[in-house]
């Protein structure tokens, strides 16, 4: 694994039935970085996520993750290795109370591979970095407003204690407050070790917590560079984030 490289997509392809959506798609994401998958509604940008978690009936391409092929691998094998996904729709169980809900995601603890200890997740430790869930732990996921409920969908999948974690629309359809608060839980867990790959329309947002992007239109990337060279390339955004 060169160089802080944690997961890599070359040439990834995709398919919903006969219809291809992902065309050759390139990323990489790195050890402690916040990385930002950008573009329009139907972009690809979700099923970009999808296809490297492996929920694609039919894909192709390479796809490495902490130094191993995982291209052939179904998604339960890719996620026990340490492959994190909150998906658009949280998913979370709306019987279950949000302690219940948590338990669900728990995975063994983590080492890098030079043996240090990677992040580990408690739901004490959730509960300091959402403040919210802690007031909260008895309540079923069904009682729970949509920006609570994205809150509990990334907590539950930070109980797997990935290494990388992939967030599909966290500012989708939730409250600015709401809003304001995954930013600074992105920043956090960045900050803890963290690496994360998100889908975004919201380009104030992606500026706030990411330190690259990568804009895609109709399923292939038209821009890669850091956040600093994308907000001052007015011709990319114009073109490819505007609505």
């Amino acid at each position: 694994m060169s160089s802080g490289l944690l997961l890599e997509a070359r040439g990834l392809c995709a398919w919903y039935g006969a219809a291809q959506v992902l065309f050759g798609v390139d990323l990489q994401v790195r050890r402690g970085e916040v990385v930002a998958l950008m573009g329009r509604n139907g972009a690809g940008k979700s099923t970009t996520l999808k296809s490297l978690m492996g929920l694609l009936p039919r894909r192709k391409g390479q796809l490495d993750f902490m130094g191993q092929d995982v291209s052939a691998m179904p998604t339960h094998a890719i996620a026990r290795r340490g492959l994190g996904y909150v998906p658009e729709d949280r998913r979370i169980y709306t019987e279950l109370t949000v302690t219940e809900n948590l338990e669900v995601g728990r995975q063994p603890a983590r080492h890098w591979p030079d043996g240090q200890a990677a992040p580990a997740w408690t739901p004490d430790r959730l509960f300091e970095l959402f403040p919210n869930l802690g007031e909260m732990r008895q309540r079923p996921g069904g009682r729970m407003s949509g920006g609570e409920q994205q809150m509990l969908a990334v907590a539950r999948t930070l109980m797997g204690n990935p290494y990388v974690l992939l967030l599909d629309e966290p500012s989708e359809g939730v409250a600015p407050l709401i809003v304001e608060q995954m930013a600074r839980m992105i920043i956090s867990l960045k900050a803890q070790g963290v690496s994360i790959l998100l889908s975004e329309q919201n380009l104030h947002f992606a500026q706030w917590v990411s330190d690259r992007a990568y804009v895609l239109e109709k399923g292939q990337i038209r821009f890669e560079g850091t956040m600093a060279a994308l907000a001052a390339d007015e011709a990319t955004r114009r073109a490819y984030l505007s609505v």
